[in-house]
């Protein structure tokens, strides 16, 4: 598949190439980052280089990650998305923002949108967000987007080597008023 370009009044969302590798890997440089996400730690050069050169371009064509830096109007990289192919019908959200863009509600809207492109033109229905227990921020944002928090799964993400507790969420073409692409069966309500 060829790489998508969306757009809000704020943000555009498209595949970064190695004209941003050094703005991919500044961004990364923040402790937060590496602390709350699985990319390596220390960060080099060389890991910017191989995400912005073969991992984004190969998820897109493989159809298995679609990876968005999420960029101001002005040209600015404000943070990466991505949608990670899980199962069929399902993909797994994951996202950072660069620390000097946070507060401001762009990871929340590229979430939305990129959600959005997914029931609609990927044939989702079901968009899954996973964070290591007490990563409140990453939580606040899947919060606002419309996630439901389903609960907290035992020793599911392994960070750096480190089996760690993560808490789970969905979003679901209904919850954003569209239709799904197969039909749903919600479970009898528990009386």
């Amino acid at each position: 598949m060829e790489p998508v370009t969306l757009t809000t009044p704020r943000l555009i969302l498209r595949a970064v190439g190695p004209q941003d590798t050094e703005a991919v890997y500044a961004a990364v440089q923040d402790p937060d980052i590496q602390r709350w996400t699985t990319i390596p730690s220390p960060y080099l050069p060389e890991h910017a280089r191989g995400f912005t050169e073969q991992m984004v371009p190969d998820g897109w064509s493989e159809g298995s990650m679609f990876t968005f830096g999420i960029f101001l109007p002005t040209g600015e990289l404000a943070g990466m998305l991505a949608l990670t192919m899980r199962s069929l019908g399902a993909a797994e959200v994951g996202f950072w923002t660069a620390k000097e863009h946070r507060g401001r509600g762009y990871t929340t809207e590229a979430t939305l949108t990129a959600a959005r492109w997914a029931f609609t033109q990927m044939a989702i229905d079901r968009v899954e967000w996973r964070a290591e227990v007490g990563n409140g921020a990453s939580r606040a944002v899947a919060e606002r987007a419309g996630f439901t928090i389903e609960g907290t799964l035992r020793s599911c993400l392994n960070n750096k080597g480190v089996r760690r507790d993560c808490w789970v969420g969905s979003l679901l073409p209904s919850d954003l008023g569209l239709p799904s692409a197969a039909p749903y069966l919600p479970a009898p309500a528990q009386g």
